[in-house]
């Protein structure tokens, strides 16, 4: 196994080291694997916590009504520091919280291809879809200094297993030829997560994303490579995003940037999420505290009926684009938006 400790690519500058881990936070000082806490000035406020993982390969229950049943995820937390991320709550396992911590602490597998290529290796491996970007971004800022995603990408396209990327990272731009070389052996989905337009509300809402531009820009280099591009709108915030005005532009952007479908989901506030999202629109938008607390005083979710009246809104959009159903990629999205799933994460795109 390489030696994640020694390996020239993972010189850091401010790390601190040791077989306890000293430094760590509580709940990851004693978890099983982790190797060093790293800090450097290149990623100010940010630290890694590199941890050697027993399994690479995620089993998503039945009961999530989604429609994959493999996941892998490089990363935990993300420095998108996305307000509505509804992974936040998953920090609170390793005894973090899922505010800052899910934005600053970011734990990362740093053994994970080579963990997935034995698990795909098992005779017992049934060459089921995986898929990357479900849970957090596995092309957030940290891929630039790590590259697990190469290796991953082929680990999976070895085994012949098809597989889907969802991100808003434009450091997947790198990876490019390997996922052109992959898609010639499995079937390779592609999407990019584009929720907002504007780049003032943009940089308030998802503070370490990649701008707007940016993101359109690697729908366009993906689609220039020739593979299909999907791209998820979502998700749509009540009253700073979903006027039809807003939606017209952001689709009209989209599909000038050549993605070959599109789809459109409301904001869901999942504990932990929901506490941050608070916390933002009190800071920037205290005049609309009051209209959400009383649109999601019921759950997570937004109701039925505001679920509803977005998606007439939005299906004649999508046809206006070009952007509706399949089309020639072949892609389609799950999750019915007019109901809200009982369990597991929110509904996210099938690009198959």
């Amino acid at each position: 196994m390489q030696d994640v400790c020694s390996n020239s690519r993972m010189r850091w500058q401010g790390q601190s080291v040791g077989a306890e881990t000293e430094g760590a936070l509580p709940g990851l000082a004693s978890v099983e694997g982790l190797v060093r806490t790293v800090r450097t000035p290149e990623f100010a406020g940010i630290t890694f916590h590199e941890v050697l993982a027993h399994s690479a390969l995620n089993k998503v229950p039945a009961a999530a009504r989604v429609p994959f049943s493999w996941t892998v995820n490089p990363y935990r937390g993300c420095t998108h520091a996305c307000a509505y991320c509804f992974a936040r709550q998953t920090h609170t396992y390793l005894d973090l919280d899922p505010g800052d911590d899910f934005d600053r602490q970011i734990v990362v597998k740093t053994n994970v291809a080579e963990v997935l290529r034995r698990e795909l290796a098992k005779p017992s491996w049934r060459r089921e879809s995986v898929a990357l970007g479900t849970n957090t971004d596995p092309y957030q800022r940290a891929e630039g200094r790590y590259r697990l995603m190469p290796g991953v990408i082929t680990a999976l396209a070895d085994s012949g297993t098809p597989f889907s990327v969802l991100t808003k990272g434009p450091i997947a731009r790198r990876d490019v030829p390997l996922l052109v070389a992959a898609a010639r052996i499995v079937r390779v989905g592609f999407g990019v997560s584009i929720a907002i337009g504007d780049e003032g509300l943009h940089h308030a809402v998802e503070p370490g994303t990649a701008s707007p531009r940016a993101r359109l820009e690697l729908v366009k280099e993906i689609t220039a490579a020739g593979l299909p591009c999907h791209v998820l709108v979502a998700p749509v915030l009540p009253y700073l995003t979903d006027t039809d005005e807003a939606l017209d532009a952001l689709l009209g952007r989209i599909a000038a940037a050549g993605a070959g479908n599109a789809s459109v989901m409301a904001l869901h506030l999942r504990p932990g999420a929901r506490e941050w999202w608070f916390t933002m629109l009190e800071r920037d938008h205290s005049h609309l505290v009051a209209a959400y607390r009383s649109l999601y005083a019921r759950g997570s979710y937004a109701p039925a009926t505001y679920r509803d009246e977005l998606a007439g809104r939005v299906a004649p959009l999508l046809a206006r684009h070009g952007l509706a159903g399949g089309g020639s990629s072949g892609y389609r999205m799950t999750g019915d938006t007019a109901a809200e799933p009982s369990t597991g994460p929110a509904p996210v795109p099938t690009l198959f």
